[in-house]
């Protein structure tokens, strides 16, 4: 009986230990899986309401978080694209790159930008040395292109799934408990982990709004030629770009500022610069650091400390990579929880000695929770 038990432990340690390598070789998708699926898993549960079957209620969920993202992403490259051939038509940068990298100069001078320009020039040969371009680097672009699609649909299917089937998920989980220190473990995670990654959505969301409420207000006092592009989309962008740690929305309105006054200098209106410089101190003030200092605390989950996720969303890309910004707090709630749940049942604490208690369980005193905004 022994050794059968040991042949069975055996193999389950080898299938264990195989399934091991392949979430490692595949966590940055499988992080941002799990970040979609507490980011969307609120979503999925209140469309119950239209009766709607589990599978639609999860396509429709994954698709009002995905598709404005990957729209919103397109739409920066087309602007991008299109404001780039504008800023060359209009200034002599085309003869300053297009000597070093002719096909640049010969991509500037395509004329007509349409399907049937773009058609004529091919069959010119104007963007011949673009094509040979691409070709010396096809490996490099094929191998990032099917990256890059295995990852999303790694990402979907996991989400998707983890919608439909979580819940059995974590009943499995709960067969293993032991004087209920498990089950207590694993839901008080649970809540928190929704609270502190749905905290994230909610913070995108809010400080998207109130970006472009200050590019709008901005353009509407400065003059056309220092005035902010696409105020909308660069607030759509700002919200987003809140999730990237330390630089966060920097990486957004300071190249706005200077692509705004890169015209201006060329111009020599220097004057001007000055509505730039108000559009920095706007946006560092009540884009970037008001909304940090007063929306974050209730976004923040119910009892992770502020603090400690801040240095998570800090540590977790220098330690892991661009994917520590999801994984680094999930680690940080998992083990916080199970300091204040499972490790002081074991060594016959009381947890609710840590707080006051709620009907989310212990809070610390001070703490503001979600459910309170």
């Amino acid at each position: 009986m022994d050794e059968k038990r040991f042949v069975i432990a055996l193999f389950g340690l080898i299938v264990a230990s195989i399934v091991g390598f392949i979430a490692y070789r595949f966590v940055a998708p499988l992080t941002v899986a799990v970040f979609l699926y507490y980011s969307t898993r609120r979503l999925f549960h209140r469309l119950e309401r239209f009766r709607l079957p589990a599978r639609v209620r999860a396509i429709v969920a994954l698709s009002l978080i995905g598709i404005p993202l990957v729209g919103l992403l397109g739409y920066t490259l087309l602007l991008v694209l299109i404001e780039a051939r504008r800023f060359i038509d209009q200034y002599p940068v085309a003869e300053t790159v297009g000597a070093e990298n002719s096909w640049v100069g010969d991509l500037a001078e395509l004329s007509n930008p349409t399907f049937d320009g773009v058609v004529a020039a091919y069959r010119s040969g104007q963007l011949d040395p673009l094509i040979d371009f691409v070709s010396d680097q096809a490996a490099l672009l094929a191998s990032t292109l099917s990256g890059l699609v295995l990852n999303l649909l790694i990402v979907v299917v996991v989400t998707y799934y983890l919608l439909l089937d979580g819940s059995k998920f974590h009943e499995w989980l709960l067969t293993f408990d032991d004087d209920a220190v498990v089950r207590e473990y694993l839901e008080t995670a649970d809540a928190e982990l929704e609270a502190v990654l749905y905290g994230n959505l909610l913070n995108v969301i809010a400080i998207s709004i109130i970006a472009v409420v200050v590019y709008t207000g901005y353009n509407v006092v400065a003059p056309a030629a220092v005035e902010v592009p696409y105020p909308a989309l660069a607030g759509a962008l700002t919200g987003v770009a809140s999730l990237i740690p330390v630089i966060g929305m920097k990486i957004v309105y300071v190249p706005l500022a200077a692509v705004t006054s890169v015209p201006t200098v060329l111009d020599g209106d220097l004057a001007l610069l000055a509505y730039v410089v108000g559009f920095l101190v706007l946006a560092s003030v009540i884009v970037d650091t008001i909304p940090d200092i007063v929306l974050r605390p209730y976004f923040s989950g119910k009892t992770t400390h502020v603090g400690l996720l801040m240095l998570a969303y800090i540590f977790g890309p220098v330690v892991f990579g661009f994917h520590g910004l999801f994984l680094a707090p999930i680690v940080l709630v998992l083990a916080l929880t199970f300091a204040s749940t499972a490790l002081i049942q074991l060594l016959g604490g009381d947890p609710d000695d840590l707080g006051v208690e709620s009907d989310h369980g212990a809070v610390p005193r001070g703490q503001r929770r979600l459910d309170e905004f």
